[in-house]
């Protein structure tokens, strides 16, 4: 045989390492980057309001002076006092009360929402992006659509076909979420597709389903984390927003938003009715837009110092 055929037909030389050390690699870059995080006072300071509103909506029987339905009708817009520490509404209910309870409320339309949108998401951008052609012009189309229109809008028009309850809204939101994932996600999975590691996957035979849940997610769930964190802020705003509207959660169930709208009518008489719900709103997000751009600085591979 002509020796140049057969060094022609040698087989490429694949580095096995590149795929063993991807797991550690990684675990190592997170330890990097929440050491970082710690060192972020600000990120640090969202983490620890998040953490409260937390133990708030878990504990809410635990903490919550008042049943939030309670209506002390003798104490109708009372003052904030010692009896009522945020003061009372129209009806008589506890306001701190009310708020605390109402964090189960924004909690749990944030998680479901912003996991419905990673879930379809992430699932369509990591396919979109691995396998391109006439998938990923497909799927890019439908999302280019879905963003075309402003997210309340399209929240409200899903709400319009759904119909109002804490359920809907939640879908709502998280259909809002998908194209967003999905960019982010598809995006992510270019940059590395044509990577040494993914290359060396490809060429010991491994399956795509596994090269792309088990070496390229795990690869790009940095930017993932962080609009995460991002979106939960964005869907604490979107619940209220539409519950303020009277398309979201409805009476007498102790939301942010709808708290805010019929506190809004006793602003001069009464202002703390509409001011501590606008001001846990105000800081819930607040917090989760503190903690996703630290959750970015150290996430950031180009942010960080030698």
């Amino acid at each position: 045989m002509n020796p140049v055929l057969k060094k022609q037909q040698t087989p490429p030389v694949v580095d096995l390492n590149a795929i063993d050390n991807i797991g550690e690699k990684t675990e190592g870059f997170y330890k990097v980057s929440f050491d970082k995080l710690r060192k972020n006072k600000l990120a640090m300071f969202g983490l620890y309001v998040i953490l409260l509103n937390i133990i708030m909506a878990v504990f809410a029987p635990l903490i919550a002076p008042h049943d939030p339905t309670e209506m002390f009708v003798k104490n109708r817009l009372e003052a904030p006092s010692s009896q009522f520490f945020m003061g009372t509404d129209e009806f008589g209910r506890d306001i701190f009360s009310r708020i605390i309870y109402g964090a189960q409320i924004s909690l749990k339309v944030g998680i479901i929402s912003v996991g419905i949108g990673i879930f379809f998401g992430v699932f369509l951008g990591l396919i979109s992006g691995y396998f391109g052609k006439l998938l990923d012009n497909v799927i890019s189309r439908f999302m280019d659509v879905l963003f075309s229109f402003p997210d309340i809008l399209l929240a409200i028009a899903i709400m319009a076909v759904l119909g109002s309850n804490i359920t809907n809204v939640m879908i709502a939101i998280g259909i809002v979420s998908i194209p967003i994932f999905a960019r982010i996600t598809r995006s992510a999975v270019l940059s590395v597709r044509e990577s040494q590691f993914i290359e060396a996957a490809k060429s010991t035979g491994v399956k795509d389903i596994v090269i792309i849940f088990r070496h390229i997610l795990p690869n790009i769930s940095a930017p993932i984390i962080v609009q995460s964190t991002l979106s939960l802020a964005f869907a604490i705003i979107a619940e209220a927003s539409l519950s303020f509207l009277g398309l979201g959660t409805q009476p007498p169930s102790p939301s942010w938003g709808l708290m805010l709208n019929t506190g809004r009518g006793f602003m001069e008489t009464s202002p703390w009715v509409a001011i501590f719900p606008g001001l846990a709103i105000m800081i819930t997000v607040l917090s989760f837009n503190v903690l996703g751009d630290g959750l970015r600085d150290a996430l950031d591979p180009r942010l960080k110092k030698d």
